[in-house]
């Protein structure tokens, strides 16, 4: 795989409250935001938001790290490339408060601008809600941005924060309580979690989903894999479901994973032929 020229995306930009990101977008009908794993919005990551684009639905892509489009494989740029890159792309992420690295009972700030840009692009494209998914870094963020209504269906992806380094933060998620009880009283009628993880990732311990069981109940569905389900291709060890460690064929577990996010989303934000909802109702 090489670079991806995005020549299928709109550029734009959103600010809110002080801060200011690009964002990416393609497709038409209810949106739903694709946040990025790091380090950034890879071609893998483009070809997971296409799939979803492809139901008949907005994707709106946040450029919150890296360079968009670009390949970290070294097949691509080379190791030497590969290795400057992912430097540059981590770095500033040690570094920026819009996130929380291993704080337990937080929201990172970054969330307050991904709400408000969830509640635009509703405004924008219409239909019921929003839908939204994180990888890894960003996999928390999902979940905390459905403390607003709009927001239907959320797909933790190996949500990975805070890092697991204590036992408590192996046993929580990057979310403030305040947000979390939120998250917890709108319920399994009116929003549907999803996670995703490899049974042996350490960055996404068994006890984080233990704990989502227990705060959310019926809402909250685990969608747990052995990792002999992940691509045996990949560079790293089992970690991204729907990207690197995807084995986009009929029968595989890891395809199956990602046909389960697609049909959470066709479910809870495309509406019978002939039911329409006005754009912006909800906003």
């Amino acid at each position: 795989m090489a670079d991806d020229s995005m020549s299928d995306f709109t550029r734009g930009s959103f600010a809110h409250g002080g801060a200011f990101h690009r964002v990416f977008r393609s497709g038409t009908g209810p949106a739903v935001i694709v946040m990025a794993e790091v380090p950034g919005i890879t071609p893998k990551v483009l070809a997971f938001a296409r799939r979803v684009r492809d139901l008949g639905l907005t994707v709106v892509l946040p450029d919150l790290f890296g360079t968009a489009g670009r390949d970290p494989d070294p097949a691509a740029h080379g190791w030497s490339g590969t290795i400057a890159y992912g430097v540059r792309a981590m770095a500033p992420l040690c570094v920026r408060r819009e996130f929380t690295k291993l704080a337990t009972g937080r929201t990172s700030p970054i969330v307050t601008w991904l709400r408000a840009l969830a509640a635009r692009a509703h405004a924008e494209c219409g239909g019921p809600g929003v839908g939204a998914v994180g990888m890894c870094f960003t996999g928390g963020f999902a979940l905390a941005m459905a403390a607003d209504d709009r927001l239907l269906a959320a797909v933790l992806s190996q949500p990975s924060l805070p890092l697991p380094v204590t036992r408590a933060q192996r046993r929580t998620i990057d979310i403030a309580p305040a947000d979390l009880a939120a998250v917890k009283r709108r319920g399994a009628d009116d929003l549907a979690v999803l996670g995703l993880r490899f049974r042996g990732d350490r960055l996404v311990p068994g006890e984080r989903f233990d704990f989502l069981r227990r705060q959310l109940g019926d809402a909250f569905v685990a969608v747990e894999l052995d990792d002999s389900a992940a691509n045996p291709d990949a560079l790293l060890r089992p970690h991204s479901v729907l990207t690197e460690h995807l084995i986009d064929e009929p029968g595989q577990p890891t395809r199956d994973a990602l046909e389960q996010v697609l049909e959470l989303f066709r479910a809870r934000l495309l509406l019978p032929e002939g039911d329409e909802a006005p754009v912006g109702e909800g906003a």
